[in-house]
């Protein structure tokens, strides 16, 4: 960003004025001037709940078979697109053809390969080819790139050709009127026997996965390590939903474009936009899973996903959540913890709060903790005022420790990062402290101060502190849990 200053010219007189008359243009005529109350919360056309199914990949000529829904969206952009932000799409590409595909206005695409191998030639800006080899359950992602990209099938374990899902972020950039210029990061290649070892090693790690319904791994890029996102604007997630189990109803603000990698009959999200007093979808809109096939959930709308059937399902979402994370809107939220709210009288206008991790920060740069409002009362809480060293603001952070996560004195009064890391090390009592709490961990920790706790009651208090739904809890997601039972 930059300014200038200039000096005006001196006015000029009439006669020159006149001698120099032009048009003067209206630069009011697209001034509009609404009333609040009847503008502020303006008709959009919903985005709507509709799939794309595999059957188009699974037979025909080699080609891109766009999901576009911009007709029904009606936002008068000049490219085709499955949400206001992104475009998603099928490439079927018979073994042995080519295929090329072009998004120069695309700051990010990603590539899964739903079936088959092959390879995709990259060729950057100066002339360079680059090739990445694929198979099927791999994910590529690819910066914004002005060249074709050509991707080439060399073998196919069913349906003569491979299948591709691909998402790229086109649409936002035409709705922006921007055209990007710097790659914000590289080519990344994830390979699906890593996505599976890694979800493998969680498992093993937490040893009681057969209690949670989420399993999953989340993909981040280095270049955004930050937002722990796919790219700055792309967000995607391996999950898979075990046998007979449900996953409660939860709600974001990105959309989710969402394919089915893996399922049998019987799998299946339910969607709406209102759920009842017991957690339950009101009305909602049900979407069978089939492999290799897609749909889009709405943003806002609460969803649930249920495994009928005896085997692991397993779905692969892109949203663009990279953007609303960085934008600090994403607001997922889960409807136990939304239900726990409401009982308590209280409705939050976001679930983004101020952390322990803030806390720590500001202690870094000099905040100081005013002694005079501690309260060594558990019942009460623990009340903080920080304060900047210069004293020209002040943030005031209220919380209460769950009694069953308060029993010790030490842990109450904990105001430091050592005695912080001190109070989670007294449940994490892994051989040497492993740095994560396990459910088996933090239940015998609350068995042992409180008695038998029903298992139902234990689960949905396990995942409303396993936020990024790991199978267990690490020093942020328990110092975050410490505060969002503020009072």
């Amino acid at each position: 960003m930059s300014s200038t200053v200039t000096k005006s010219a001196e006015p000029a007189t009439t006669d020159e004025n006149a001698a120099s008359a032009e048009p003067i243009r209206d630069w009011t005529k697209d001034a509009n001037i609404f009333e609040y109350g009847s503008a502020a919360n303006p008709t959009l056309n919903n985005i709507p709940v509709l799939v794309h199914p595999p059957e188009l990949h699974e037979r025909g000529d080699t080609r891109v078979i766009p999901f576009d829904t911009s007709e029904k969206l009606g936002d008068g952009g000049n490219v085709a697109c499955t949400s206001p932000n992104l475009m998603a799409s099928f490439l079927r590409i018979n073994v042995g053809d080519g295929l090329g595909t072009q998004v120069p206005n695309a700051t990010s695409q990603a590539f899964y390969v739903i079936r088959g191998s092959g390879k995709t030639i990259y060729r950057h800006d100066d002339g360079k080819e680059e090739t990445i080899a694929w198979s099927t359950g791999d994910m590529l992602t690819v910066p914004v790139t002005s060249t074709e990209m050509t991707h080439i099938c060399t073998s196919a374990e069913e349906h003569g050709g491979a299948a591709l899902y691909w998402v790229h972020d086109e649409p936002l950039m035409d709705y922006l009127g921007a055209t990007p210029v710097a790659r914000k990061f590289e080519p990344t290649l994830y390979k699906n026997s890593d996505m599976l070892s890694k979800v493998e090693e969680i498992r093993h790690a937490s040893g009681e996965c057969h209690m949670k319904n989420r399993l999953g791994v989340l993909l981040g890029n280095a270049k955004c390590a930050r937002t722990k996102t796919l790219t700055h604007v792309l967000w995607s997630l391996l999950n898979s939903i075990p046998g007979g189990t449900v996953q409660r109803p939860h709600r974001h603000s990105s959309v989710a474009l969402d394919l089915c990698v893996a399922a049998e009959p019987g799998v299946y999200t339910l969607m709406g936009t209102e759920i009842d007093a017991d957690g339950f979808i009101v009305d909602p809109i049900r979407c069978d899973w089939v492999r290799g096939g897609v749909f889009i959930t709405p943003p806002g709308w609460w969803h649930s996903h249920h495994n009928e059937s005896d085997d692991v399902a397993w779905v692969l979402p892109v949203q663009d959540a990279g953007l609303y994370t960085h934008q600090r809107t994403l607001d997922i939220r889960f409807v136990d913890d939304e239900l726990a709210l409401h009982r308590a009288g209280r409705i939050r206008g976001s679930s983004f709060a101020v952390d322990n991790r803030d806390y720590l920060e500001m202690v870094a740069v000099g905040a100081r903790v005013d002694a005079s409002v501690q309260s060594t009362d558990k019942d009460t809480g623990l009340r903080r005022v920080f304060t900047t060293p210069e004293g020209e603001r002040s943030t005031q952070i209220g919380y209460k420790f769950v009694r069953a996560l308060a029993a010790s004195e030490a842990w109450a009064s904990a105001s430091s990062p050592d005695e912080l890391h001190a109070a989670f090390e007294k449940i994490d009592t892994a051989a040497g402290g492993d740095g994560f709490i396990s459910q088996n961990e933090l239940k015998a920790y609350l068995e042992a101060e409180n008695g038998a706790m029903p298992n139902d009651e234990f689960e949905i208090l396990f995942r409303s502190i396993d936020l990024d739904g790991s199978g267990s809890i690490d020093f942020e997601e328990f110092c975050t849990f410490l505060v969002r039972r503020a009072e």
